[in-house]
Order: C-alpha cells, then structure tokens, then sequence
C-alpha cells in the first residue's frame, strides 16, 4: 500500500493579507481615479457616454456580489501569464495616458484587474468574475472613427424606418437623410437619439439582464445576445416615433422638453419590455427542446 501525501496548505484557502491589498487598491485608485475624473469632466456628461459610471457602479456593485465566492477559492496563483498581462495593461495605461486616449487608458484597466485576480488567485477566481470585468468593456469610450462611420448609416435606417412607420400611419410626414419633417416641424434625428453609443449602451443592459437571470442554456443566451442587435434598433426606432408624435401634437416646445427629459427613460423602457417579451417567446421555444434532452 502506498501512503498517499495530502499537501494540507493547499486545503484550506490563502490568508488575505488585508495590508498588502489596501496597498495594491489604494494604487489601483491612484493610477485609475485621474482618469475616471477625466471622463467625468469630458465624456460622461454627453449623451452619447452618460452611460459610464453606471456601467462602473453595476460593475463594482457585482465584484461585490461574488466577494465570499472570491475569498472561498483555493490560491493557485498564475504568476506567468498574470505578470505578462500585468505589464501589458500597465503599458496601455502610460501609452494611453501620456497620449490622451481614452480608449487605452480606461480600457488598462480591465487587463490590469485581470492580472491581478490571476496573480493573487489563480484562473478559477477569474472564472467567477469575468462577467463584471467584461461588463466593464460597455465603459470604455469607443473611438470617434467608428463611433462616426457606424453612427451615420443607423441614423438614416433608423429615420427611413420611423418615418415610413408613422406615414404609412396616415402621418404627414417626410424625411431628407436624418431630417424628419412632420406638419410644420423639422426634427433632426441626432446620434444620442440613434447612433452607436446608444445600441452599445442598450446591448449592455441586455447582457445584463441575461447574467441576472442566471440562464443555463447556452443556446439561450446566445440567441438572446443576438437578438439584443435588433432589439437595441427596434427600440430607438420607437422612441424616435415618439419624439416626432410628441412635437406634431404637443409643438416644439414639448419635443424638447421630451428629449431632455424623458427620452433615455422611454429607450430604456421600451428596451426592456422588448427583451422580456423576446426572452419569453424564445424561452417558450426552447422549452419543449430542452424537455425532449432531458428525458
């Protein structure tokens, strides 16, 4: 019979040493809390970003969430690949800080939290907080290049559609490129309204809303993160309807008020009632497949 050697430190899981991660989060803050001040005073009040510290604080808010999960998991550190990631996040960050990009200096950071999982805990503690470190993504600023070759081609399908909606409706409406025109009102369909940004910020709270729901059919969620694309077009096409039914019957005077004031809350609701209602239909579809590999 041959004795089997148990390694009794690898049983029981690593101390956290509280002083060396207090040092680690304070220059965590001090490399990252300059740049989040930059994004306060720059992007985030625009339309097109405001989404950003929600995005931060849904982030936070659900590493919070898996804090007894993370102190349960077993130490097995992955210095190699965590130091190489390490190095290459803090590069990103001095590149993009020195250069004022904010794509690659808010964008160090998920690099940098992931280094910092493996080296302190190794990859199955990175199994269970990638889904708010990947939520971070719909927080870096993207790159004005895109943001504008993308953003032009949505607006004039989202105008097109709206528009053709609301005249088939027996509206007097007319369109030239993003210019709606309906009775004796002008609106331009602006990038806030139906650009990039905005299908970026709705494709987030999709993502969020199928990691809250804890699905465990693959199948389900992919198909759901699909539809998401549609979803996140259909309801800024609504909302534009909204805004140009607000002004035909209300007057101009209304459809500003209503864009500054209940426009984000009317995309996001309807966004919302869209996906519950997409996600019961293909959860109704997918139910009878499910029960069939069950048995």
């Amino acid at each position: 019979m041959t004795d089997t050697v148990i390694d009794s430190k690898r049983l029981l899981p690593a101390r956290v040493d509280l002083p060396a991660m207090a040092i680690l989060a304070l220059a965590f803050l001090a490399l990252y809390l300059p740049s989040y001040w930059t994004l306060s005073r720059t992007v985030w009040p625009t339309d097109e970003q405001g989404h950003g510290p929600i995005i931060l604080a849904v982030s936070i808010w659900l590493l919070f969430q898996k804090r007894h999960e993370l102190a349960a998991v077993l130490a097995s550190p992955s210095n190699g690949v965590g130091g190489a990631l390490l190095a290459f996040g803090l590069l990103l960050y001095a590149f993009g800080r020195s250069q004022a990009i904010l794509l690659l200096e808010v964008g160090s950071q998920i690099p940098v939290l992931v280094a910092l999982i493996l080296i302190f805990k190794g990859r199955t503690a990175l199994r269970l907080a990638w889904f708010p470190l990947f939520f971070l993504l719909f927080m870096v600023p993207l790159p004005e290049a895109l943001v504008s070759a993308v953003t032009g081609p949505l607006k004039s399908a989202v105008s097109a559609v709206a528009g053709s909606l609301l005249y088939s409706a027996g509206y007097p409406v007319g369109r030239a490129g993003v210019m709606l025109t309906v009775g004796q009102y002008q609106l331009l369909v602006a990038d806030a309204c139906a650009g990039l940004n905005s299908m970026f910020t709705l494709e987030a709270l999709g993502l969020l809303y199928m990691n809250l729901m804890k699905y465990k059919s693959v199948a389900r969620n992919i198909t759901l993160a699909v539809l998401l694309i549609p979803i996140s077009f259909a309801a800024n096409i609504i909302r534009v309807m909204i805004l140009v039914l607000v002004t035909y019957h209300f007057g101009d005077e209304a459809g500003q008020g209503f864009i500054h004031g209940f426009a984000g809350m009317v995309l996001f609701m309807v966004a919302l009632t869209l996906m519950l209602v997409v996600d019961n239909s293909v959860g109704r579809l997918m139910e009878p497949k499910v029960k069939e590999s069950a048995k």
